[in-house]
């Protein structure tokens, strides 16, 4: 029996662009790269050097903090570079990929066996990459004991992945990663209201069926309406299509990195889904696909409103099932506040007329249309916002550092996702998910 969860803060943005429901195999990458920047609050400690030669799911690193906690290699291949920046820090590991795979065995697990067993199979086989915390929102810590474990099945953000559809014919996998997880605390699912979505169908599993306006599919907005974080707790989020690496290393022993990915975007003439692995090149995908090479585009390893800009010749991240291609913003719109503007999106009615044509797409850019200045008090994050939480009193905290009022507000649930839309209405263009990220910083610094 399921429960409803139903949104009316919020905004949904319609873009042009949307994938086709049709998957392909990319092209196969020769190259891969794996940034330890994906797994924020992780120092690594190298085991592959450059030279080395590893298969897929062998170590590269391990948590400095904690050497159990293995991250490890998508495909079989030779390390051959270490790119480094400032003081030495590991900025990424390029992987030269083998023309034939090979995998490491780990051995099919039982699944009947205790939490701890689970905990120490997931730290050593690179999995617990997957499990996240909040507060903080960083990679789980492998002592911690969560309260309950969050998954969405839904995504509302725009042009995001159809859940739905990349998990279908993963159901064996799905339950065995859940019936796994639910030996450390129950597991609370997500699906939209009206899908058709395998993740319904599982056991061990809260189930609850969201409907409303973006962000009601991000996982914050799971959490905030289901159990709310207090200070001393802690509850764990796995992304859905993470769950389907997770199941199929306990039911056959290998680290399969591959991912269903959508690209996206107007810039993209032939928008589908491809099958590729994590940390592949972009350009195995977009190129092939009507992407204009040379043109001013902006290329992103996310959704457009949370996601990690990256070049024409970047990479895939380790958490993202879905690249963005759209024109970069940088005209200049004259006397473009003054006059009445059709062909953007807004939650305001002054001068902007998207609320008249609520199932219009629009093909938009990057284009910020001002310039950052201070605050101004307007009461629009609110409507955007449906987290019992005040955002702009929490987003004044982080700024002046106010960790006792931070924790009063309510900054041990939250993440920089859950503030992407305030970001995009703010008059203000104020940069809130970096503004969070660094609140979250300070936390992990000052209190652990």
């Amino acid at each position: 029996m399921s429960k409803d969860i139903r949104i009316k803060k919020g905004l949904d943005i319609k873009l042009v662009g949307e994938a086709e429901k049709a998957v392909e195999n990319a092209v196969v990458s020769n190259f891969y790269s794996i940034r330890p920047e994906d797994f924020h609050s992780i120092i690594p400690k190298l085991v592959a050097k450059e030279g080395t030669r590893v298969k897929a799911g062998e170590t590269l690193f391990y948590n400095k903090d904690n050497e159990a906690m293995k991250f490890v290699s998508p495909v079989s291949g030779e390390i051959t570079e270490v790119q480094r920046g400032p003081r030495r820090r590991i900025d990424a590991l390029k992987i030269t990929a083998d023309k034939v795979q090979e995998h490491v065995d780990h051995g099919k697990f039982d699944l009947g066996a205790d939490a701890e067993k689970l905990r120490a199979h997931l730290l050593a086989t690179g999995c617990w990459a997957f499990i996240k915390q909040r507060p903080y929102d960083v990679v789980a810590k492998a002592d911690s004991t969560p309260k309950g474990i969050f998954i969405s099945g839904y995504a509302s953000a725009p042009l995001s992945a159809d859940l739905d559809f990349t998990l279908k014919g993963k159901e064996a996998e799905l339950q065995a990663a859940i019936t796994a997880l639910s030996k450390f605390a129950k597991v609370h699912v997500s699906v939209g209201k009206d899908s058709d979505s395998p993740l319904a169908k599982m056991q061990n599993i809260e189930l609850y069926k969201v409907s409303g306006p973006h962000p009601s599919g991000n996982v914050g907005t799971l959490i905030n309406k289901v159990s709310p974080v207090n200070k001393g707790e802690t509850v764990w989020t796995v992304n859905a299509q993470d769950l389907v690496i997770i199941g199929e290393l306990l039911l056959t022993g290998k680290f399969n990195a591959e991912r269903v990915i959508a690209l996206s975007g107007s810039a993209v003439k032939k928008p589908r889904y491809f099958r590729t692995l994590i940390g592949s090149e972009i350009s195995t995908m977009v190129y092939d696909n009507g992407v204009e090479r040379g043109a001013n585009n902006r290329f992103i390893s996310g959704n457009v409103l949370s996601g990690k800009q990256v070049g024409p010749d970047g990479f895939l991240d380790y958490y993202s099932n879905v690249v963005t291609v759209i024109p970069e913003g940088d005209d200049y719109d004259f006397f473009g506040w003054n006059k009445p503007i059709f062909d953007k999106v807004s939650n305001s009615r002054a001068l902007t007329f998207s609320w008249l044509t609520p199932n219009k797409k629009y093909d938009l850019n990057t284009n910020m249309n001002g310039e950052h200045r201070n605050f101004v008090l307007t009461g629009k994050y609110e409507e955007v916002f449906p987290l019992d939480i005040y955002p702009l009193q929490i987003l004044k905290s982080c700024l002046y550092k106010d960790l006792d009022e931070m924790e009063a507000l309510g900054m041990y649930e939250v993440a920089p996702e859950d503030f992407a839309l305030t970001e995009f209405i703010c008059v203000s263009k104020q940069p809130h998910q970096q503004i969070i990220r660094e609140g979250l910083d300070l936390m992990i610094k000052e209190i652990g």
